[in-house]
This record gives C-alpha cells, structure tokens and sequence, in this order.
C-alpha cells in the first residue's frame, strides 16, 4: 500500500485538534484511510488526498484546484473525490479540504461491513 507518510502525518496531526471526535486509522482504498466516529472520513492514497464530503457541495468542489472525480464502475461518486498535491500544499486549502470532510461526517452514513 502506497501512500505519503508525510501527508499521513499531516492529516493525523491536523485531525488531532478536533474536539469530540474519535479517529481510527485503516489501511484501505490502497492507502490509509482515516475514519472519524466510525465513518470513513478522509484517505491518503499515493500522494493524493481522497475526500468524503456533502454531496451538495459538488458543484463548489468540482472547481477547486487538484479536484479529480472519484470514478467508479463508470460512474462519478458524487461526495467523493480525489485532491491532488496542488489543491491542498497551501494551509488555507488544506484546511478546506479536512473541514468539508469533517463537517460532513456526522451526516455521513456508516459503510456495510
């Protein structure tokens, strides 16, 4: 399983400030995801951040920088997406990216196990 530790670290780190919340890592999607309350919240994947977010957001999130499309059987996952190191090497736009990903999760529903 390929992923950056450094933005593992990052994203552990970042994470780590969040109040009320309970943070699991998993080696999963070929990389390490990070569940928050039980519920895949965000992913490293290579060098690339992989995002669960409201799938309401869409349209404002397809046009940030380092956005790709999570594709998958031929379809886009609406909520889901990958970001790569462009649209995320700022502060500002990290933080972005963990805050969609946090807001989101109590929405969220729990995968099938």
């Amino acid at each position: 399983m390929a992923y950056s530790t450094e933005l593992a670290d990052r994203v552990r780190e970042r994470l780590s400030i969040e109040g009320n919340i309970e943070v699991e890592e998993k080696k999963m999607f070929s990389g390490l995801s990070f569940l928050v309350n039980g519920k895949m919240c965000i992913n490293i994947s290579h060098d690339n951040l992989m995002c669960r977010y409201d799938p309401e957001l869409e349209d404002e999130v397809s046009e940030k920088k380092g956005f790709l499309p999570m594709i998958m059987k031929g379809k886009q996952l609406k909520g889901y997406c990958y970001v790569e190191p462009i649209g995320f090497q700022k502060a500002d736009d990290f933080e972005y990216w963990i805050k969609i990903c946090i807001d989101y999760n109590p929405k969220a529903k729990v995968s099938k196990k």
